[in-house]
């Protein structure tokens, strides 16, 4: 039997300190790029957390996370004005999280060779770091992964996105609060040793990287590391090579590569949530960049034949039901013929993207009294799409009364494009896009209890 699984010595490859030899990892490097995310992951969470509020998960068929429980303890109705919140906020979680995976890939890249420390554990306080350290990144590598999939619609994984993300996002959360508290005092210390200008210009071989951590050999009052002693790689419990090997870059280029790199991906993808000629210098944009004059000129998601939407059911057959006290039925002529009313409202959707377009349609609230529910406390959409995740979804009492909220029929002065909903389509203000149902056939009015 080897000697390393008797515990006589350190396992071979990555858990042998000789094997991470690069002198760019520094206690100060790490903590650099630890606060970065500090100061941008708790954004990317609460405008992630604002996205769910947003969907409205307690009225009937908007909840894809039934199992929440005590997670959904801080769930608001979701307002109309400003007409830009969601725009903002979800912009905001898409293109800031996409803008930090140079600086997240760039800090476990400096703190990998802590990932195979050996031993794995050496006090219950180690335990405890290392749980949350393996909760920290596994949650993070998860969280941005799954959230990088979901802008290019590519669901390869085996589970259905919405909950996973939800669930992810709170284990990461706590374990990233954990791992702050346990790790506060080195970042502080490691950020001491020297100043931001004096750190990056220091020679990467320099001997002296800055304090050790609590448990490296040699630290006063420190446990140890009975695995490191007389090893020429106890260093490493430093957070630097123990035998160093010639320096690729300066620390200095390692933090501008990073920050290059994140401001590359943040202007490659920032034009997705703008109008004008900044659309166009979206190379990241998710999954299309077709605007052609066939959707209207601005960004599908779903297109009618991928949802299965049969042209006979669109034609002139098609008819709008209206449920309320009594039930009435209104061809697409018929809407034209009632009071039209015209905004220009954005359309914001959980990928990133978001444009604003002029809307023609008659209010919802119209349509309410039209079949006897003018106090309707809210407004049950469903759709010709079949079997869709997002082919119904329930408007608030708020959103229905808006005067702004329509049932659109015509975009920019033209006809609703069969990709964007034709004959008739939901907009209301400050909604995710994908309440903004398309393909209409039936709104109930009713009280949501």
């Amino acid at each position: 039997m080897p000697a390393w699984m008797l515990g006589r010595e350190r396992p071979p490859g990555p858990f042998r300190p000789g094997f991470w030899r690069s002198p760019l990892r520094t206690p100060w490097l790490t903590s650099v790029l630890g606060l970065v995310l500090l100061a941008g992951i708790p954004v990317v969470a609460v405008t992630g957390l604002l996205s769910y509020a947003a969907y409205e998960p307690r009225l009937p068929g908007n909840d894809l996370t039934p199992d929440r429980g005590l997670l959904g303890f801080y769930l608001f109705g979701w307002p109309t004005r400003p007409v830009w919140l969601y725009r903002v906020t979800q912009g905001t979680h898409v293109i800031l999280g996409l803008t930090l995976v140079p600086v997240l890939l760039a800090k476990l890249w400096s703190v990998i060779p802590k990932l195979f420390a050996w031993p794995p554990v050496r006090s219950p306080a180690h335990a405890l770091e290392r749980v949350s350290v393996l909760l920290l990144v596994g949650g993070a590598v998860f969280e941005f992964l799954t959230g990088i999939l979901n802008i290019q619609r590519l669901y390869v994984f085996p589970f259905s996105f919405y909950p996973a993300h939800l669930y992810g996002a709170w284990i990461f959360l706590a374990a990233l609060v954990a791992h702050v508290a346990l790790k506060w005092p080195r970042v502080v210390a490691a950020l001491r040793t020297r100043g931001p200008r004096q750190e990056p210009r220091t020679p990467p071989r320099d001997p002296h990287p800055g304090p050790p951590h609590p448990g490296a050999a040699g630290n006063p009052g420190a446990a140890g590391d009975p695995g490191a002693a007389g090893d020429p790689g106890a260093a490493g419990n430093r957070g630097v090579a123990g035998d160093p090997a010639r320096p690729a870059m300066s620390r200095r280029g390692l933090l501008a590569f990073t920050g290059g790199a994140s401001l590359a991906v943040f202007g490659l993808s920032v034009g997705q949530t703008l109008d004008g000629p900044l659309r166009g210098t979206a190379l990241l944009i998710p999954h299309s960049r077709s605007h052609g004059p066939e959707a209207g000129g601005f960004q599908v998601n779903t297109t009618a034949a991928s949802a299965g939407i049969d042209p006979s059911l669109t034609g002139p057959s098609w008819r709008l039901a209206l449920a309320g006290t009594h039930e009435v039925r209104l061809s697409r002529e018929e809407l034209l013929a009632l009071a039209q009313r015209t905004y220009r409202l954005p359309i914001a959707c959980v990928e990133g993207w978001s444009t604003e377009q002029e809307w023609t349609g008659v209010r919802l609230a119209d349509l309410a009294r039209l079949c006897g529910a003018p106090d309707a406390a809210g407004v049950y959409v469903a759709s010709l799409q079949e079997g869709g995740a997002f082919s119904h979804a329930s408007l608030s009492a708020t959103q229905a009364a808006d005067p702004r909220s329509l049932l659109a029929l015509r975009v920019n002065g033209a006809d609703l494009s069969p990709d964007h909903g034709f004959p008739a389509r939901i907009i209301v203000p400050g909604a995710p896009g994908v309440h903004n149902t398309k393909w209409v056939r039936r709104l109930e009015f009713r009280r949501f209890t």
